[in-house]
C-alpha cells in the first residue's frame, strides 16, 4: 500500500513560508509515498499554486458540515475545493478537545468534505487518562465508528491515530502500543467497510521525527503519519517522507 504522508502547519505560516513547499519539491521529487502539506486557510490557495505540476497535494485543516450559509469565520469544504486544497484533517484532537466537536459532527463534515471532492484525513486518538485507565483501544474504536461517514472509501477516507497525549510532547507510544491500536483499527475498517476496509490507509500521528519513523512506519497497519511540528520545516520533513519509501 501506498504510504501517504501529511504535514498539518496548523495556526502556523505567513506568505513566506511557502518557500518550504519550494525546498521540498526539490528535496523530494523521487518519493515512492503520497505528500499532503495542509497550510492555515490564508495559504491555501497560494501553496497550491506553488505545489501546481508537482507530487505534493495541498490540504486544509478542516471545513464545516455546510456548503454556504450564515455561519461567520467558517469555510465549507467546497470553498476549499475551489482554492486548491485536495485533503482535508477532520477531528483533530485540538478540534475535538478545544471547539467540542463530537464524532457526529466530524462524520457530517467528512460527507460535506466528499461531496465537494475532498479525501478526509479523520483523527482519533485517547488522553493519557484513558491510556492509563486502560481505555485507549475502546475510545479510539468509538471514535472511529461514529466519525466515519456512511460513502467512506480508499480513495476519499484516511484514519490518523494521534495519542493525544504524545502530540507535541516529545512522547511516543511503544512501537507494540502503535500496533495495537492500528491494528484495531484496522479491524473496525473492516468491520464497517468490508473488502475497502483494508485498503483505508491508516496514519500514525504524535511527535513523528526523523529519529523515530522508520521504526514506526515498519509497523504493518501503519501506512503513513500525520506530521506536526517536524513538517514546518522542508528538510526535516523531507527526512520523514524519505523514511516511508
Amino acid at each position: 500500500m501506498r504510504k501517504l504522508i501529511a504535514g498539518n502547519w496548523k495556526m502556523n505560516g505567513l506568505a513566506s513560508s511557502l518557500e518550504e513547499i519550494e525546498t521540498l519539491k526539490g528535496l523530494t521529487g523521487g518519493a515512492a509515498c503520497d505528500i499532503v502539506v495542509c497550510p492555515p486557510f490564508t495559504l491555501i490557495e497560494k501553496a497550491a499554486q506553488q505545489a501546481r505540476g508537482s507530487h505534493i497535494a495541498i490540504g486544509a485543516q478542516d471545513c464545516h458540515t455546510k456548503t454556504s450559509g450564515a455561519f461567520t469565520s467558517d469555510i465549507s469544504a467546497a470553498m476549499l475545493c475551489e482554492a486548491g486544497a485536495r485533503f482535508v484533517i477532520l477531528g483533530h484532537s485540538e478540534r475535538r478537545a478545544v471547539y467540542h466537536e463530537t464524532n457526529m459532527i466530524v462524520a457530517r463534515k467528512a460527507t460535506a468534505a466528499q461531496e465537494a471532492g475532498l479525501a478526509s484525513i479523520i483523527c482519533v486518538g485517547e488522553t493519557r487518562a484513558e491510556r492509563d485507565e486502560g481505555i485507549a483501544l475502546d475510545v479510539v474504536r468509538r471514535q472511529l465508528r461514529g466519525s466515519l461517514p456512511i460513502a467512506a472509501a480508499s480513495a476519499n477516507t484516511a484514519i490518523a491515530y494521534e495519542p493525544v497525549w504524545a502530540i507535541g510532547t516529545g512522547l511516543v507510544p511503544t512501537i507494540d502500543q502503535i500496533d495495537e491500536v492500528h491494528r484495531s483499527l484496522r479491524q473496525i475498517l473492516e468491520q464497517e467497510l468490508g473488502q475497502e476496509g483494508r485498503l483505508v490507509r491508516i496514519l500514525y500521528g504524535g511527535s513523528v521525527k526523523s529519529s523515530n519513523a522508520s521504526s514506526i512506519f515498519d509497523v504493518p497497519d501503519v501506512n503513513g503519519a500525520l506530521v506536526g511540528g517536524a513538517s514546518l520545516k522542508a528538510s526535516d520533513f523531507a527526512e520523514i517522507i524519505s523514511a516511508a519509501a
